[in-house]
C-alpha cells in the first residue's frame, strides 16, 4: 500500500524539476541546443544545396568534353589540354 500512496503522491505534486521552486538555474541551456541544432539543420541544408548547384555545371562540360573527344572531333592532346583547364576551374 505504500507504494501506491507515494506514486499517488508524486503524480499529485507533480514533475520535480530538480529543485522544489522551479526547474534550476540550467533551464535556458535547452532552448539555447535547440535552436542551435536547427540553425546547423538549416546551414547544412543551404551548404549542400549550393555545393550539388555548383558540380552540376563541371559534370556537364566533363560529360561534352568526353563525348566530343569519343566522337573524334579534337584530338587527344586538345581534350587533355582542356581537361586540364576544367579541372583547374573546377577547384
Amino acid at each position: 500500500m505504500s507504494a501506491l500512496s507515494s506514486v499517488t503522491t508524486a503524480l499529485a505534486v507533480g514533475p520535480h524539476w530538480g529543485h522544489e521552486w522551479g526547474p534550476g538555474p540550467w533551464w535556458p541551456v535547452f532552448p539555447i541546443v535547440w535552436g542551435l541544432f536547427w540553425i546547423a539543420v538549416v546551414v547544412t541544408a543551404v551548404v549542400l544545396w549550393r555545393r550539388s548547384r555548383r558540380e552540376r555545371p563541371m559534370r556537364s562540360a566533363l560529360s561534352v568534353l568526353a563525348e566530343e573527344f569519343a566522337r573524334g572531333g579534337i584530338t587527344e592532346e586538345e581534350y587533355e589540354r582542356r581537361l586540364s583547364v576544367l579541372r583547374r576551374l573546377g577547384g
